[in-house]
């Protein structure tokens, strides 16, 4: 007699870490166009975090909020959302934008670009 394989049968989303639900409502936000959108209009970190509640719901991980707040990259995100960065080297441009005008007369500099020297 031979054994057949027993079809796998679906894993409930909540017996992952939380690590694991939230890489999975990471990995569902890419393309989500109504999901992102409502994401981008949110005015604070909470607001964030209610759009990412939702989400978390129909998708059936089972994220608390206070989950969503503390875990990587989610954290991060709501962090940003509700701050400003505590400090900029260089012109206060985002790192991308900086190194595109490297070299060029004018770009939109009024002042001359400021070197880092260092820490020491």
């Amino acid at each position: 007699m031979e054994s057949q394989p027993t079809p796998a049968q679906p894993l409930d989303p909540r017996s992952l870490s939380v690590g694991q639900r939230v890489a999975i409502l990471v990995k569902a936000l890419d393309g989500a166009k109504r999901t992102n959108e409502a994401l981008a209009r949110c005015s604070n970190g909470d607001q964030m975090v209610e759009v990412l509640l939702d989400a978390s719901k129909k998708l059936g991980l089972g994220l608390s909020r206070a989950e969503l707040v503390r875990t990587p990259p989610i954290r991060d995100w709501v962090w940003w959302k509700n701050k400003e960065a505590l400090l900029t080297i260089g012109d206060a441009k985002p790192r991308y934008q900086q190194d595109g005008e490297q070299g060029r007369p004018g770009g939109d500099g009024d002042e001359p670009r400021r070197k880092f020297l260092g820490l020491f």
